[in-house]
């Protein structure tokens, strides 16, 4: 059961239900966790804030959602496995094969994998990286934009993960376990 509750959009107040209405014209849905969320408006806020900035960096969605993959199960947020599992498949178009690689932070292209061993290596030392994890991933073709923007994905699934484990909102997507 829930820490928080989930607050109903069609009866909360302003900015909430605003926020909620951006939420539904962002995603075409009102997930239980933006539901949890929404208990502080600020919270909200800063999620599709720093979520909607990223979106537009150089990183494609297939990317950001198998970086997702891979911090969930780093994290072992089920919550968010299964969210982005669905996503993965359903809107970036990722095969089964490719979302379990991405839980395993891997993939068949060596830059993907990349990306994703360096967001693990950030994942794993909660923001303490090494030189060496820098040198890979620079020496397999990462900018430093790249790298930042990694980061950055990292630090938003993490924000997520530790919301939905700490408040155990309930899995609105089919089930994913970690």
């Amino acid at each position: 059961m829930a820490h928080l509750p989930l607050v109903d959009p069609a009866t909360a107040a302003t900015p909430v239900s605003d926020l909620l209405a951006e939420v539904q014209r962002r995603l075409g849905a009102t997930p239980n966790m933006t539901r949890a969320m929404a208990n502080s408006p600020a919270l909200l806020r800063a999620y599709l804030d720093l979520s909607g900035a990223l979106s537009h960096g150089v990183l494609d969605l297939a990317t950001r959602e198998r970086i997702a993959l891979a911090v969930a199960q780093g994290n072992s947020c089920s919550y968010c496995l299964s969210a982005h599992s669905y996503l993965g498949e359903h809107v970036a178009h990722l095969d089964t094969d490719e979302i379990a690689a991405a839980r395993k932070a891997t993939a068949s292209d060596s830059k993907t994998a990349a990306v994703l061993a360096f967001a693990a290596a950030v994942n794993e030392g909660r923001g303490s990286v090494t030189d060496d994890a820098f040198a890979v991933a620079r020496a397999a073709g990462l900018t430093d934009e790249e790298i930042a923007e990694t980061i950055g994905h990292v630090a938003l699934n993490v924000l997520t993960n530790y919301f939905n484990k700490a408040v155990d909102v309930n899995i609105d997507f089919p089930v994913v376990s970690a």
